[in-house]
């Protein structure tokens, strides 16, 4: 049972900063939750489902944070977020709330938010989606945050009425922002790769969903080299037993060779074999494809 504190921090009111997609589910499941949610957004006309349900509309973003001592914005990234939380009214009406910013962007620009928060007496937290619109709301939803310890106890109940699992991930402001764009990285990349295998399938005569079935197979092996990866990376230790980076090598330049035969551009996997073969180039042949890591690493 929650305690009176965090009924409390439940209950109170909570203003939404941002009404596209993500932002409509976000003051959505506030709303499911029984918390007394405003909205705004800067293009108008995109609240009245929401004001439907109960939602406060605002009709300036001052109006919206001046109503709830926690606003949560979440737009497309921090140029759109800097753009309404600067504005000096707004930027005053903040002094003494808390902010949690659930927008997508840079570590560094994550810190240079918290900084310029700490010089306007605006408490700050950042955070990060890490699922799509339909998971919130619901347990499947995904959010990672970080910040100040105490001041995410202090709203963690708030947060956790959007479903899902919350985990702050240290005081660090940028490390939430560093764990988006790190899953972002294997996201996108593992996707253009499909995307460029789909291709590659089709001008062989094979269709997509024909080879659906045994893309969903390729990725079934990945969860366990994941782990596997990230042992031999924090040890140190590259072990190529197995699976040296040689081998790599030469399946990487099967598919540069079958997709420059049919024209298709191979410019993705030669970045990924140019990698493979400087790692080849240094003496670590008999090396795993994670002493990579270390070639990508240096400064």
């Amino acid at each position: 049972m929650p305690t009176h504190t965090q009924q409390s921090a439940v209950t109170a009111p909570v203003t939404v900063l941002g009404l596209g997609p993500m932002g409509r589910a976000l003051a959505a499941a506030f709303l499911a939750a029984g918390v007394p949610t405003t909205v705004w957004n800067r293009t108008p006309g995109r609240d009245g489902e929401l004001v439907e349900r109960g939602a406060l509309s605002a009709r300036t973003a001052e109006e919206a944070v001046s109503a709830s001592p926690l606003t949560v914005v979440c737009v497309v990234n921090y140029d759109a977020s800097d753009a309404v939380l600067h504005d000096d009214d707004v930027t005053r009406a903040l002094k003494g709330r808390t902010v949690v910013n659930l927008s997508a962007d840079t570590p560094e620009r994550a810190r240079s938010a918290a900084s310029w928060a700490a010089a306007h007496g605006v408490r700050y937290l950042d955070g990060a989606i890490m699922t799509p619109t339909t998971t919130i709301g619901t347990p499947h939803g995904v959010f990672i945050h970080s910040g100040e310890a105490a001041l995410y106890e202090e709203h963690r109940p708030a947060l956790e009425a959007l479903g899902g699992t919350h985990t702050h991930l240290g005081e660090d402001i940028g490390r939430a922002a560093a764990y988006d764009v790190a899953l972002l990285d294997i996201f996108w990349t593992a996707m253009t790769g499909y995307m460029h295998a789909l291709a590659l399938a089709k001008a062989e005569g094979i269709s997509a969903r024909e080879l659906a079935p045994f893309a969903v197979g390729i990725g079934a092996i990945l969860p366990e080299a994941f782990e596997e990866s990230a042992v031999e990376v924090d040890n140190g230790t590259h072990s190529g037993e197995g699976n040296p980076i040689t081998s790599a090598a030469s399946t990487m330049a099967h598919v540069i060779h079958a997709s420059e035969g049919h024209g298709i551009d191979a410019g993705v996997m030669r970045a990924a074999e140019g990698l493979v073969r400087r790692v080849i180039g240094e003496g670590h042949g008999a090396d795993g494809p994670t002493r990579i890591t270390e070639l990508l690493g240096r400064r």
